[in-house]
């Protein structure tokens, strides 16, 4: 099967927005085993729409759009879908009661301009979306499959994964397995050097991938039952986790937070933070996990010498050793830990960003986890990216070094 993606909104070309549906998108159909041979963006032109679907449906067995299915008048995937067809567009009854019977349950009146968002052609069937008010089309005729999807990721990548890929499965040409291996504290082209011959893996195949909290790898099979591709994918797991060894961290959606929240759940224990370069970010991400609150008990954001002299760090250690250093970031983790009565606790100090003139260079990080066993620390590897990537750096760097601790990797000093 051949795939091409369409992606449509004039945000897109005018570089308001980056297209990481198309991204995600790819990496989809690669593991469904469907080649993608295109991908395109237009903006906001009916004309200009039905001229890229017109090509891609000559070359194209699989066309799969997001964005404009909004009730706006620049919303145009519907109306280009059908000008491509020559079908007319009509409001589904059932679709229609279904977006009232929404805006209803919000207590407000839905605008006239919505309707079209329950339209459908006599080619197209309506893809459930919960998470929005425009429902997806799923198109066929004459061989050929139109899959339109609203713009948004959250709501894309919802109707993908449980409406689309489901109908997508009998085209696929056996059964398709993946397992994604989640990666902490190695670039990705070590891992790919890592792993050696694997990569060149015909079936199941392996591929790496830089996401912004871990690397990917992703290992897929194919085979003519669910089983055999579960068992291959099975087998190859285990040669790739004896090479990475302590740096795979999870699987497939797991994270840092998530798996340090389980590891420090099942042990009844509980975690506070002091963070400086971080400001904040640590404890952000540590609660985007559900029910965060039984294991962690809360952080300071702590940029000033006099907050953190409060907050029980030593004035003479910050006179001594400054505030960017080990024992600063040691004596942050004791601190916090002791104030807030927590079970460990993390001190992460550094340079975000050339805001100031400072003794040692822009990304240096210093971090430190202290338990009832002891202390141990880590040092950043000096990145040099903007403030925003090397604060999100330090913060993976700092979760890592607290799982590596709890599983026992690390040794405490």
């Amino acid at each position: 099967m051949r795939a091409e993606i369409l992606s449509c909104g004039t945000e897109l070309l005018l570089g308001h927005i980056t297209d990481t549906n198309a991204t995600y998108l790819a990496q989809s159909l690669s593991a469904l085993g469907i080649d993608l041979y295109f991908v395109s963006q237009v903006g906001d032109n009916q004309g200009r729409i039905v001229d890229t679907l017109r090509r891609a449906w000559e070359r194209s067995d699989l066309i799969i759009m997001t964005g404009g299915l909004g009730p706006t008048e620049d919303d145009l995937a519907r109306e280009s879908i059908s000008a491509l067809l020559g079908e007319t567009m009509q409001v589904d009854p059932t679709l229609g009661a279904e977006l009232r019977a929404m805006f209803a349950g919000r207590g407000a009146q839905m605008p006239e301009r919505n309707i079209k968002q329950a339209t459908l052609i006599p080619s197209a069937r309506a893809l459930p979306n919960p998470r929005g008010t425009a429902p997806g089309w799923w198109v066929e005729k004459d061989g050929r499959i139109i899959v339109a999807m609203p713009g948004v990721p959250k709501e894309m990548f919802r109707m993908w994964e449980q409406e689309a890929i489901p109908r997508l499965k009998p085209y696929t040409g056996g059964l398709i397995f993946t397992r994604i291996l989640r990666v902490s504290g190695m670039g990705e082209s070590t891992v790919e050097e890592r792993l050696g011959t694997l990569i060149h893996s015909n079936n199941p195949t392996l591929a790496t991938y830089a996401k912004t909290d871990a690397i990917d790898v992703r290992i897929t099979a194919k085979a003519e039952t669910a089983e055999e591709a579960e068992r291959q994918v099975a087998e190859m797991e285990v040669r790739v986790r004896q090479i990475l060894g302590h740096h795979v961290f999870g699987t497939d959606k797991d994270t840092l937070q998530g798996v340090v929240g389980n590891l420090l759940q099942a042990r009844h224990q509980s975690l506070a933070v002091m963070e400086s370069l971080t400001g904040g970010l640590l404890s952000s991400t540590i609660t985007d996990v559900p029910n965060s609150s039984l294991h962690f008990i809360g952080g300071v954001a702590a940029y000033s010498v006099k907050l953190k002299e409060q907050m029980g760090v030593p004035h003479e250690t910050i006179e001594q050793y400054g505030t960017i250093s080990e024992q600063t970031a040691r004596a942050m983790a004791h601190a916090v830990r002791e104030q807030l009565g927590a079970d460990f606790g993390i001190g992460v100090t550094g340079v975000a960003g050339p805001d100031k003139q400072e003794e040692q260079p822009v990304g240096t990080v210093y971090i430190a986890v202290e338990g009832p066993t002891g202390v141990v620390t880590g040092m950043g590897p000096g990145w040099r990216g903007g403030r925003e990537d090397n604060k999100r750096f330090a913060v993976l760097a700092a979760l890592n070094l607290l799982r590596l601790f709890l599983e026992g990797v690390k040794k405490p000093v």
